[in-house]
């Protein structure tokens, strides 16, 4: 039986010292940049906290998930519904609860999508995840195909004691960026504990696994749930910082989205989910700001070029962006590993 690692769990330190480098740009940020690149930035690090779920199961766990944007929209969806036209409402309750709900979806659907294995999976968590988009999209009552707004951001007051106000675009950055890093601590320290080894050893030979006792169904449905939950905090980060959720955030296409980022970085290790997801929201602003030479409009066919871009870096890296800065370590940091 082969070692249930995946590529680059255990970071090089060159890599190391490039992820410390990036956290300590991100930490700079908002005193360099305008605001509209500050909102930029938030949104970046809260695809990165979707992308970090959906490795969870496709890089740790080994299973591919088409429908996981379901659960980044319906927290997203479910603060929305909590928050009073004409008030804002305590992040404090709400947080957990549109979390839950997430969760809970996630626990209810995993219930019958673990059961399945290979395209059965990828075919049926699809299936699932479009269901739940055209219960959103048909019905007016949800919001319809318009989506609803969320007109007041969180109060994060405690009997009248305010400790931050979401309002501020430096402070829903630095917000966003402890959770994204309490998350990555999170999983990091899940990868290596006795029930993220079964989850890497499912990857590997679940069948062995099960001979050995292990009951599988119970660590995939484990991992299903939380992976929905973890999503449901990015959506509603997501509702937070745009103020407004609609059904494609929950369609076909965001999770494919999620899927190119952890491709793009590199799976298995959530510090290449972090950066798929920066890269992939970097590249898509690149693309779409293509001029246009002669009669064709090269921006116009962005997802062509990002297309070009993920098979490049599938058949050229294909340990993702991450193994790319582990090519560049010392010489004698690649002999000690």
């Amino acid at each position: 039986m082969s070692a249930p690692k995946a590529n680059l769990e255990v970071l090089p330190r060159s890599v190391q010292v490039a992820l410390t480098l990036g956290l300590g740009a991100l930490l700079a940020f908002p005193f360099a940049g305008s605001d509209f690149y500050t909102q930029m930035v938030t949104r970046m690090m809260i695809m990165a906290i979707f992308a970090m779920s959906l490795d969870l199961l496709q890089g740790v766990t080994g299973l591919v998930s088409l429908g996981h944007a379901a659960y980044f929209g319906l927290a997203g969806y479910a603060l929305a519904f909590l928050t009073p036209a004409g008030a804002a409402v305590s992040l404090w309750w709400t947080l957990p609860a549109a979390v839950a709900a997430s969760g809970l979806a996630a626990l209810i659907i995993g219930f019958f999508v673990v059961r399945t294995q290979g395209i059965y999976f990828i075919m049926v968590t699809m299936a699932f995840a479009q269901m739940v988009f055209y219960l959103f999209f048909d019905n007016k009552v949800l919001g319809g195909s318009d989506g609803l707004y969320i007109n007041f951001k969180p109060d994060a007051s405690i009997f009248g004691w305010v400790p931050f106000d979401l309002d501020s675009k430096a402070t829903m950055y630095y917000v966003t960026l402890a959770l994204m890093l309490l998350v990555y601590v999170f999983l990091r320290r899940l990868l290596w504990s006795p029930f993220g080894r079964a989850l890497a050893g499912i990857r590997v030979n679940e069948h062995r696994m099960r001979a050995m006792g292990f009951g599988t169904f119970g660590y995939k449905l484990s991992a299903f749930t939380l992976a929905g939950a973890l999503a449901g905090l990015a959506g509603y980060l997501w509702g937070c910082q745009t103020g407004y959720m609609n059904p494609e955030l929950m369609g076909f296409y965001m999770s494919a989205d999620a899927l190119m980022m952890v491709i793009l970085g590199g799976m298995g290790n959530f510090a290449g989910a972090i950066v798929g997801a920066f890269a992939f929201e970097v590249l898509l602003n690149v693309f779409k700001d293509l001029p246009q030479v002669g009669g064709i409009n090269l921006g116009k066919h962005w997802q062509l070029w990002i297309g070009l871009f993920i098979v490049l870096v599938v058949t050229f890296a294909p340990r993702g962006l991450l193994g790319l800065v582990q090519r560049l370590r010392p010489r004698k940091e690649s002999a000690g590993e």
